[in-house]
């Protein structure tokens, strides 16, 4: 891996002074725990001769519980997400997600906005400048080719963060901050599905916060495949959050990861509510999961096995949550 290159580093004291800082330098970038830029720029990936620290502003670092909703702050690390007692027992797919990124050195460092931002990855792209110059480089950086899909025009590297689904499937909310004050949208609409354009953030925006609801009766939880029992990417991740109203479902919602350019919330499942989980639900959750996925050739794992993992992955999460609440 080559050298760090030279760069300047700015400490705003404010989430404001960083989006003054951000207008004022163009081509720099925000850096918190920096487990995924840091190496990026080694790579030669990113280019970016100023980065501006986020790690040193408070209020980033807050959460907050309004009793109905939970608020974490962008900049809450990985580690005090999993450990804090709130997410634990309210939003536990949530913790289990963030427990599952890295390892633990990781974790202490990675924060909640570097993860739901992580750049795509492909096998293709994430690798060393020689090995991306012997392969003439890809769409991506640099190339005119997505070397996954050749004859595609677009991107389709992969979205392979782990607590994304997380918060896709509690119905999680993102608040964004720019030069005109703040915003708020759905998370889902914070993603687009192009794997070099994959986040709907303006180059002046920041991530500044999530607010996920606290439902009483709702469970959840997140599952991952991976080679590894630690450190890897998953290869396909699925979270889940229902309830359950005696024998029929109250409500279920399902969302992957690792399998598209962007985390996937799987459609069709109100039609779900009300009734058993039978045979009959399952089938629909495996049609729901296969339509919403993309898997392609972005990781050393084959596609058919991403594709036939998935749904399984995700009927047998939704099966364990179920007998657990009944």
């Amino acid at each position: 891996m080559s050298a760090l290159p030279d760069f300047r580093l700015l400490r705003p004291a404010s989430a404001g002074d960083a989006i003054l800082l951000r207008g004022a330098h163009p081509a720099s970038r925000f850096i918190a725990g920096g487990t995924d830029l840091l190496p990026n720029m080694r790579r030669g990936l990113v280019d970016a001769e100023v980065l501006i620290e986020l790690a040193g502003i408070a209020e980033l670092r807050e959460l907050q519980d309004h009793g109905d909703a939970l608020r974490i702050g962008a900049g809450v690390t990985l580690a005090a997400l999993a450990a804090d007692p709130t997410v634990q027992e309210r939003l536990p797919a949530l913790a289990q997600a963030a427990l599952a990124v890295a390892g633990p050195t990781h974790r202490h460092a990675a924060t909640l906005g570097g993860n739901l931002c992580l750049d795509t990855r492909c096998q293709y792209y994430n690798q060393s400048e020689d090995w991306r110059r012997g392969n003439n480089f890809c769409l991506k950086r640099i190339g005119d080719t997505c070397r996954v899909a050749p004859k595609s025009k677009r991107c389709y590297a992969a979205f392979s963060g782990d607590v994304a689904p997380a918060l896709l499937a509690l119905d999680a909310e993102a608040e964004i901050l720019g030069p005109g004050g703040v915003r708020r949208l759905p998370l889902a609409e914070l993603y687009l599905d192009d794997g070099m354009r994959a986040l709907a953030l303006e180059t002046d925006e920041l991530l500044l916060a999530v607010t996920v609801p606290l439902a009483s009766n709702r469970i959840s939880g997140y599952e991952k495949l991976r080679v590894r029992g630690a450190i890897d990417f998953p290869l396909a991740g699925v979270a889940v959050a229902l309830a359950r109203d005696g024998d029929v479902l109250a409500s279920l919602r399902i969302a992957c990861t690792g399998v598209s350019s962007r985390p996937e919330l799987v459609a069709g499942l109100d039609a779900l509510v009300g009734r058993p989980l039978d045979d009959a639900a399952l089938a629909t959750i495996e049609r729901g999961v296969r339509r919403a996925i993309q898997p392609m050739e972005t990781t050393t794992v084959s596609v058919p096995y991403r594709r036939r993992a998935t749904p399984v992955l995700a009927k047998r999460l939704v099966r364990r949550l179920w007998d657990a609440r009944g």
